[in-house]
């Protein structure tokens, strides 16, 4: 028999929880909610574009009355409970209904606080807190043209701004004389108030409001001054109050909210408690991140998993004003003992401050340009030491994404058609209606239901940059150890520790070990299985071939006409005539429409068809060509010049030193696309400080740069050392590779693996010790013995066969 499980309140907190619930149990309770609403569970935190005209009730709403049915859960809307009896374990409504239960969870919300003054209660005056909240604004908008907005905070500022968009005369009205003093500093609130007034906002600061005075309507609002301002509408919006009555009169222990433990217990076990209305470790959180976390730990609980803990948030704040891109997080006011990094364009209207403490962030407050806000609430969040990158901090995250979606940091101008994900062909519209329409506030939500971010992961950043500018304090931007994918609870660091130190050497291995939840995992975790055993297993381990992307599969890269294109490797982009005639060759044969030199100093024929692709390969492997590896997650390039060989100004012979890296580090898979360049002389005619490793020749050596990209967003390399000849170069080289190998998540390219571990660290691995050094290389030279395969050889040994498995997802 089921037990029965109660939810007091039908907003986003408490169905949240039951979401996460059904994932881990669907059939462990009989669910009852109740909602003091007529409405099913609706997006709180789009009440704002509902009122500035932008979203309509319906447009928010996250789980329809369907999806109650759907899941056997039963609705009660419009009926609030009045009383529980904890004795007799059941509540009752006002309606006058009894629901016995065996589990209660409180999401009982808050309340809006309205400031005790004479006329308060007067016709026209509201809060900001609900549907019916902005029904009679909307209302009274088209009736009456003076509104006072009392509160400058984030809510105040959202309020007046949809009042404003209705056609009304809006005056703000706020205690202290800066607006959103939680969230921002002087300089950032200041340009905040110069861009609103702009827009025909007024502004009454270190204003006390003494009345609301009129008759049974309130015509104005009266100051402890004595001044007046008219007003035909006001909306008090200084803060909420956990709404605790409930629980109070049942005895359940509360303070300034309902007390819970990290279990999300009450004083009752039997009873849990979510959302605003929760006070945990004396803290009572109004923003909708930390609620969503509580509900998973409270999910986790009730289904008797028993393992999760909530040990309190970190919040941040996005303004939901059209327009207006501000963002704070953490405590961005420095104290005695802090540093603080500032960034001011007050021509471009833009700030940027950070706050240091012990070369951690402590805090962040941004305008004008929040796109990289995303990335310093995760450096906030998971502690991460600035030291090497503390200089170039405030410029911005160094973009992992391939070129070809555009500017990062003008993702939020583009257009709706603009395609953000090239892989699954997902635009910019496609991805915010989802967000918007579909209640979506993690990735991994944006991933289900759109496919964007779902295949080789290069666009994530623009998607979480949508996310955090679309849902503002919603998004959930979750730090590194989030779990790989829905199949396993386990993150990237785990799965790889395990299979390192439990000597875990197949997938079926990984599965059984971790307890994965699906019996054969998902298109997310098995290429990223398949690539950390081959990375640790060389020797033992067999390629999965059902577990690569169509592109690695086919050594071909898949086009947008459903054709291929080869790119046969040319070492050090060096050629013989033979060379280019048997390419000749193989384009006149296989009718190729089209040959172009690229910037990897390959040939790329374009327009194969699928069924040549075996033949192609078979031709180009006879006369002597292994594959360049443009598709996959592997060694792609060793851009060189001509050197000393030719060059005038060349220190090094570069081309064959080029060649050597390349011959060295070819076929290697890696966690994603790996370009390694070598210049000849200081002008880096070859972009080696660019590239994951670069070598700049000098005339007394070669100096060794790391992590660099030259996608998106560009980030210059970290220079790691100086060495004096070839033999070092590919010793450091090839013990860099492999540490990066070895150490790296699947689809994070160097620039943002050497700022997450730190340069300091990878020093400490690779210079500081030399024996560690020399086990790294020898480990990447024993792995390369059986990863240099012909890609002809390949097919011809069955790998073929696996063409039409169902992981058939494109590679970026």
């Amino acid at each position: 028999m089921k037990e029965r499980l109660v939810l007091v309140g039908n907003g986003m907190a408490g169905v949240r929880t039951l979401e996460e619930l059904l994932k881990y149990d669907p059939e462990h309770y009989d669910i009852t909610v109740f909602g003091a609403e007529p409405h099913p569970n609706y997006n709180r935190i789009m009440l704002s574009p509902v009122l500035a005209g932008e979203k309509t009730i319906d447009d928010i709403i996250l789980n329809s009355r369907d999806w109650y049915a759907e899941n056997g859960i039963t609705l009660h809307t419009g009926d609030a409970v009045v009383a529980i009896d904890r004795a007799a374990r059941k509540v009752k409504t006002e309606s006058g209904m009894e629901v016995g239960y065996d589990r209660l969870l409180l999401a009982t919300g808050s309340n809006p606080f309205i400031i005790p003054v004479p006329g308060a209660d007067k016709d026209g005056v509201l809060g900001f807190r609900d549907i019916a909240d902005v029904d009679k604004m909307l209302e009274a908008a088209k009736q009456y043209k003076k509104a006072v907005v009392i509160g400058g905070g984030l809510l105040g500022l959202e309020a007046a701004n949809g009042l404003m968009k209705n056609g009304m005369d809006v005056t703000i009205v706020h205690l202290m004389d800066i607006l959103m003093e939680r969230q921002l500093d002087h300089p950032a609130a200041e340009m905040l108030k110069a861009s609103l007034e702009t827009r025909g906002m007024k502004f009454l600061m270190q204003a006390s409001t003494a009345e609301i005075v009129g008759g049974d309507r309130v015509s104005g609002v009266k100051f402890a001054d004595g001044s007046e301002v008219e007003a035909d509408l006001v909306v008090m919006a200084v803060g909420i109050k956990p709404n605790i009555e409930l629980a109070r009169q049942a005895g359940i222990h509360c303070e300034r909210g309902i007390v819970v433990s990290d279990t999300m217990q009450t004083f009752d076990p039997r009873v849990y408690a979510v959302g605003e209305c929760v006070q945990h470790r004396g803290i009572c959180y109004g923003l909708v991140a930390p609620l969503f976390e509580q509900g998973k730990v409270a999910a986790n609980h009730l289904a008797q998993i028993g393992i999760a803990r909530y040990e309190g948030s970190v919040t941040s704040t996005k303004l939901k004003v059209t327009g207006i891109d501000l963002f704070s997080a953490g405590e961005f006011n420095e104290q005695e003992d802090d540093e603080t990094l500032v960034l001011q364009d007050p021509a471009q209207g833009v700030y940027k401050k950070l706050v240091i403490r012990d070369n951690r962030i402590k805090g962040a407050v941004m305008y004008g340009d929040t796109m990289d806000g995303t990335w310093y609430f995760q450096l906030l969040r998971e502690g991460t030491d600035i030291s090497d990158f503390r200089s170039t901090i405030l410029f911005g995250q160094h973009d992992v994404g391939d070129a070809g979606h555009g500017d990062t940091a003008r993702v939020l101008s583009l257009s709706d058609d603009a395609e953000i994900c090239g892989c699954n062909g997902v635009c910019k519209g496609e991805i915010v209606n989802a967000i918007q329409t579909k209640g979506l506030f993690t990735l991994d939500d944006v991933k289900a239901h759109t496919k964007a971010a779902s295949s080789c992961g290069s666009c994530a950043g623009l998607v979480e940059a949508l996310l955090a500018n679309t849902v503002g304090e919603g998004y959930d931007a979750a730090p590194s150890k989030k779990a790989i994918c829905a199949c396993t609870e386990h993150s990237h660091d785990d799965i790889i520790k395990a299979i390192k130190d439990h000597e875990l050497k197949d997938m079926r291995t990984v599965f059984d070990f971790l307890a994965w939840k699906t019996p054969d995992g998902c298109a997310t975790c098995r290429p990223a299985l398949n690539y950390y055993l081959l990375a640790n297993w060389p020797a033992d381990y067999q390629d999965d071939m059902q577990s690569r992307f169509i592109n690695e599969r086919a050594h071909g890269n898949i086009q947008k006409d459903g054709t291929y294109s080869v790119v046969p490797r040319m070492f050090g982009g060096l050629c013989t005539p033979s060379d280019l005639r048997a390419i000749a060759d193989v384009v006149e044969k296989y009718d190729v429409p089209e040959m172009k030199v690229t910037g990897g100093q390959r040939i790329d024929l374009f327009g194969i068809k699928k069924n040549d692709l075996p033949a192609v390969w078979k031709d180009l492997s006879d006369a002597g060509f292994v594959s360049g590896h443009a598709y996959g997650k592997a060694m792609r390039t060793v851009k060189t010049c001509a050197g000393k060989t030719w060059c005038r100004f060349g220190t090094q012979n570069s081309t064959a030193l080029g060649v050597k890296l390349e011959e060295l580090t070819w076929g290697s898979w890696m966690p994603h696309k790996f370009k390694l360049a070598v210049s000849g002389c200081p002008r880096n005619c070859a972009e080696a400080t660019i590239k994951d490793f670069g070598v700049v020749c000098v005339d007394s050596g070669y100096e060794l740069h790391v992590g660099g990209n030259g996608g998106i967003k560009v980030r210059v390399t970290d220079l790691l050392c100086k060495v004096d000849s070839e033999e070092e170069v590919l010793e450091y080289c090839g013990a860099f590779t492999q540490m990066y190998r070895e150490e790296a998540h699947y689809l994070e390219r160097t620039a943002p693996w050497v700022e997450r571990v730190s340069l300091s660290y990878i020093k400490s691995r690779i210079l500081d010790d030399e024996a560690e050094r020399k086990a790294l290389y020898e480990r990447f030279k024993f792995g390369q013995k059986f990863s240099q395969i012909d890609p002809w050889k390949q097919r011809a040994e069955g790998a073929e066969a696996h063409e039409f498995m169902p992981l058939e997802v494109v590679s970026q």
